[in-house]
Formats: structure tokens, sequence, C-alpha cells
């Protein structure tokens, strides 16, 4: 059983709330859950900031048994600084862009 951490979309249209589920990686998004470590807010508030909640020992308990996280649960945890960062992606297009037709060297 491939356990993973993983965001819940809760809240209304247009108003996302994320809750942090350590879940079956098999299971569906908003399905069964073994436990609730965390949430997220990326509606900034009148401060500017978007929240989270973590229960860090918790959550590290889960990644030292082995539970993987997602892309954004791991970019969330790496800006705590509870994991490290992970590398940044790179562009799709790699070297220079193709001369047009006309300008041929």
């Amino acid at each position: 059983m491939v356990v993973r951490l993983r965001l819940a979309r809760f809240g209304r249209k247009n108003s996302p709330f994320y809750r942090i589920f350590v879940a079956d990686a098999r299971c569906p998004r908003d399905g069964k859950h073994i436990a609730q470590v965390g949430s997220y807010d990326p509606i900034p508030g009148k401060d500017g900031n978007k929240h989270i909640s973590l229960d860090i020992p918790s959550i590290r308990y889960w990644l030292s048994v082995g539970a993987q996280p997602s892309a954004t649960v791991g970019r969330l945890l790496g800006q705590a600084g509870i994991m490290p960062r992970p590398p940044p992606r790179q562009s799709q297009q790699n070297g220079p862009k193709n001369p047009k037709k006309g300008q041929q060297k």
C-alpha cells in the first residue's frame, strides 16, 4: 500500500480550501483518508498572506514511515522547512529559438 500526503479540495465554487490528508494512493482525491495533518488556504487574506497550518510531528512521522508527498504538498513542506525544497522546474524548450526563415546565417 502506497501512502501519500496530498490535498483534498473543500470550500465552495471559486473559493477553494484544501486539507492535507494522509491517504492511500489508490483512493480518490476527496475519498477515504487515514489522517488529516494540515490545511491550506490559497486565497490571500486581508494581510495579503496565504494561510497554512501543519501538524509538524504527524507529518514527520508519516514521512519517516515512507509516505510520499504529492508535488504540491512537497512544495508547501519545502517552504515550511520540513523537507528540502524540490528543484525548480525547467522549461520545455532548451536551447536557442529557431531563426526565422528569411534570417538564416
